[in-house]
């Protein structure tokens, strides 16, 4: 059982930047971030795997970074924010990537990420 929790989450205007974390407190191959929007499904945002090889939603292509330090702890780099990234967003993580939520195992319970026009 891996337990993940996130934080970094809040309030931003247009064009800000959030760094958002995720604490595993075991190893896994892949990790990723997904989010989920009032009224839409759960999408995939990026993941990586425990190498450093990573992808990326076209949507957030160029805008985001996915990052992770000693295989564990997990990052995103949120800049140029739209108001259509607004949504909580889920640390999540298992042993084959990919940006389908039925790929991993364990999700963290999300942190909230809001812009505003």
């Amino acid at each position: 059982q891996v337990h993940l929790v996130e934080s970094g989450g809040g309030s931003v205007q247009t064009g800000g930047s959030l760094r958002l974390s995720c604490a595993a407190s075991g190893y896994t191959y892949c990790m990723g971030w997904f989010r989920q929007a009032p009224g839409k499904e759960r999408e995939g945002v990026a993941d990586i795997t425990a190498y450093g090889t990573t992808n990326y939603a076209d949507s957030v292509k160029g805008r985001f970074t996915i990052s992770r330090d000693n295989a564990k702890n997990l990052y995103l780099q949120m800049n140029s924010l739209k108001p259509e990234d607004t949504a909580m967003y889920y640390c999540a993580a298992g042993r084959v990537c990919g940006l389908m939520s039925s790929r991993y195992n364990y999700w963290g319970q999300g942190t909230q990420v809001t812009v505003s026009s």
